[in-house]
C-alpha cells in the first residue's frame, strides 16, 4: 500500500517533467511515448461551457486516464467532449457530440467560450486553466478544432498575465482578459487584442478611450459599441453600461453575471439582448451543477 501511495504522490511530478508535447493537427494531441498503453476510465462531472443562444447550452467532459510501469504510475485527462443540449425542456440525449483523441496536459481545447457557438482552449498552464501558449484552439460547434500558433507582443506595458477569458471585440478582433488585468497598475498590462489572422497576441495598457472600462468585471464588443458588467456584491447597484455611460436596463437586480457567448447572466438566469433589450428566460441554472430549474422544480437534468 505504500508503494501504490508512493507512485501517486509523484504522479505530477512525473506528468510535469514530461508534458513537453504540443497540440500538432487540426484535433488530437499527443504522440506515442514509449509507455504503452493508456488506460482511460469513464467520463468524468461535466461542465457548463457556455450558452449558444435561449434553449441551447455547451456542456465539456473529458475521460480519466492511468498509466503505470514497474516504477511510476501517471495519470490525467484525455478524449475531450462537447455536448449540445437543451436547457429548457428535457430531452432524450444531445442535440450534437463530438469527441477528441488528445490529451489534456499537453493541449487543452476548453478553456473558455468564445462566441455563440465557439470554445477556446490550447496549451494550458500546468494544472490551471488557463492559457500559457503559444498554441491556442478554436472549436466550433459542427466542425473539428483550429490549431493557430500565436505569437506575443507587448505594447506600452512590461508584465504579461495568464489568459483566462476571451470576448468579442471592436473592429471584428478578440479582447483577452484575466479576471482582473482591466485594474492592474504601474505599467503591468491590463488587456490584450488577438488578431487570429495575423496569429498575433498584444498586450497593452488602456489607453485614453478605453481607461473606462477599468471599472468593469466583464466586457465585450457588439460591432463597434462596447458593453461592460458592472457588479455589485449585494445586487442592489450591479448593472450593463454601453458604451461610457449609457445604462442598459436589467429586467432584475443581480449580483453575480457577466457575458456567456452572446448571452449574458444575470445571477441566475441567462438572458438575450437585442437592440439593447434584455429578454431573460424563466428557466434558472445555478451554475454548479447541470440542472436547470423553473417555479422552484427542476426542468432539465443533464447529470
Amino acid at each position: 500500500m505504500k508503494h501504490l501511495l508512493k507512485k501517486f504522490e509523484i504522479k505530477r511530478l512525473i506528468v510535469a517533467a514530461m508534458v513537453t508535447l504540443m497540440c500538432v493537427g487540426m484535433w488530437g494531441c499527443g504522440v506515442d511515448d514509449g509507455w504503452g498503453e493508456r488506460e482511460f476510465r469513464a467520463y468524468d462531472v461535466a461542465k457548463v461551457v457556455g450558452f449558444v443562444d435561449d434553449s441551447l447550452v455547451i456542456v465539456a467532459d473529458s475521460r480519466e486516464w492511468m498509466q503505470e510501469t514497474p516504477d511510476y504510475a501517471i495519470g490525467g485527462h484525455g478524449h475531450q467532449r462537447l455536448r449540445v443540449f437543451n436547457y429548457r425542456i428535457q430531452e432524450d440525449g444531445p442535440r450534437w457530440v463530438d469527441t477528441l483523441d488528445n490529451f489534456v496536459d499537453e493541449c487543452d481545447y476548453v478553456l473558455g467560450q468564445l462566441s455563440d457557438s465557439v470554445v477556446w482552449g490550447g496549451q494550458p498552464s500546468l494544472y490551471t486553466k488557463v492559457w500559457k501558449g503559444p498554441l491556442m484552439t478554436f472549436w466550433k460547434i459542427g466542425e473539428k478544432p483550429i490549431v493557430k500558433n500565436i505569437s506575443v507582443e507587448t505594447e506600452r506595458c512590461s508584465q504579461t498575465f495568464f489568459v483566462k477569458n476571451m470576448r468579442s471585440w471592436i473592429e471584428e478582433s478578440i479582447i483577452v482578459l484575466s479576471e482582473k488585468s482591466l485594474r492592474y497598475g504601474g505599467d503591468t498590462c491590463q488587456y490584450a487584442v488577438l488578431d487570429t489572422v495575423a496569429g498575433t497576441l498584444t498586450f497593452k495598457r488602456l489607453d485614453e478611450n478605453l481607461k473606462w472600462i477599468q471599472k468593469c468585471d466583464d466586457v465585450r464588443a457588439w460591432g463597434d459599441d462596447v458593453y461592460c458588467v458592472i457588479l455589485d456584491n449585494e445586487g442592489e447597484n450591479s448593472l450593463i453600461l454601453k458604451n461610457i455611460n449609457d445604462t442598459i436596463p436589467t429586467p432584475r437586480k443581480f449580483a453575480i453575471g457577466g457575458f456567456w457567448g452572446n448571452m449574458i447572466k444575470l445571477s441566475g438566469n441567462i438572458c438575450s439582448i437585442h437592440d439593447d433589450e434584455i429578454t431573460c428566460s424563466d428557466v434558472i441554472w445555478y451554475g454548479n451543477e447541470l440542472k436547470f430549474y423553473e417555479n422552484g422544480e427542476v426542468v432539465v437534468d443533464l447529470e
